[in-house]
């Protein structure tokens, strides 16, 4: 059986590995829609978008965190009203809503991993705005909406932390890196796959509605993740210095600890997501990555 999916946010870094994803699926029919293609603050474009499909991947996203504590409203028009077109848009048609979310939701205070009903308390307008989307999400679709939050995440396309470190390889001999950040870096292809399983169970009947959590296993800084990436990549990791959150002020606050836990993927029969040093050896081998690592290793 054919099954027919909608894709938002398809012209960025995780949207276009979700199309990538279901090109594999010789049983998906794509329709994919980028930012200039679909406007989905705009309820009626959303609904005529929707129609007709079984499965809605938003991937779209207000993703400048900084900018949105100067601009909270234009923020929180994408990140939460515009959730709740789609989620509207899906309970009209019975479809499936699979919509991405951020650790941002949660204030940053535990001392243990975030379960996926702990309780939210976001520290800056992006997570407020994201936390708008997921609530519209759980009372429009209570029993065919997903919210899957991610973090750190990185990925072949547009710019990304993994990359940049890489690029700044070949400008400078040491990097100050923050040491006190705690979170999962997470591949976009690693998180593309998991939700095109999310969206097949669900359509099975497997997978229970509500929030998951799609981050890689394990935990780093910030630090350790520059480190790490320069290991793999042939570069010395003691290029890479430890400061604190302080050497580099912004206008949005980040949670210190955006560890998250991952207990609903065996209740939808989906597998929880590799380490994250497994994720971001996979992600080096990439033509991108490789690319720019071979770059910076070339003296001068």
């Amino acid at each position: 059986m054919t099954t027919k999916w909608l894709v938002t946010g398809a012209g960025g870094m995780l949207g276009r590995d979700v199309l990538t994803e279901l090109a594999a699926d010789p049983d998906a029919e794509v329709t994919a829609r980028t930012r200039s293609g679909l406007d989905i603050t705009d309820p009626e474009a959303v609904r005529a978008a929707v129609a007709g499909h079984h499965v809605v991947v938003n991937c779209a996203a207000w993703t400048d965190v900084d900018r949105a504590e100067q601009e909270e409203e234009a923020a929180t028009a994408v990140n939460g009203a515009a959730v709740r077109h789609l989620a509207s848009a899906c309970a009209d048609a019975g479809a499936v809503l699979l919509h991405v979310s951020t650790d941002y939701v949660f204030s940053g205070d535990a001392r243990y991993p975030y379960t996926e009903d702990a309780r939210t308390g976001p520290l800056n307008a992006y997570g407020r705005g994201k936390l708008v989307g997921e609530r519209a999400v759980a009372k429009l679709l209570p029993r065919t909406g997903y919210t899957v939050r991610t973090a750190w995440l990185y990925g072949t396309h547009g710019r990304n932390f993994v990359a940049t470190m890489l690029e700044l390889a070949g400008r400078r001999e040491t990097l100050d890196v923050v040491a006190d950040q705690y979170g999962q870096p997470t591949w976009s292809g690693a998180l593309a796959r998991q939700l095109g399983e999310l969206g097949r169970a669900a359509l099975a009947g497997r997978a229970p509605a509500g929030v998951y959590h799609g981050t890689a296993a394990g935990r780093t800084t910030w630090f350790g993740l520059a480190r790490e990436t320069y290991r793999l990549s042939g570069l010395d990791p003691e290029r890479i210095r430890p400061v604190g959150s302080e050497a580099f002020p912004q206008p949005a606050v980040r949670p210190a600890f955006g560890v998250l836990g991952h207990g609903a993927w065996p209740r939808a029969g989906v597998p929880c997501q590799p380490r994250w040093q497994e994720q971001l050896s996979e992600a080096l081998d990439t033509s991108r990555f490789a690319e720019l690592a071979a770059a910076a290793r070339i003296p001068g």
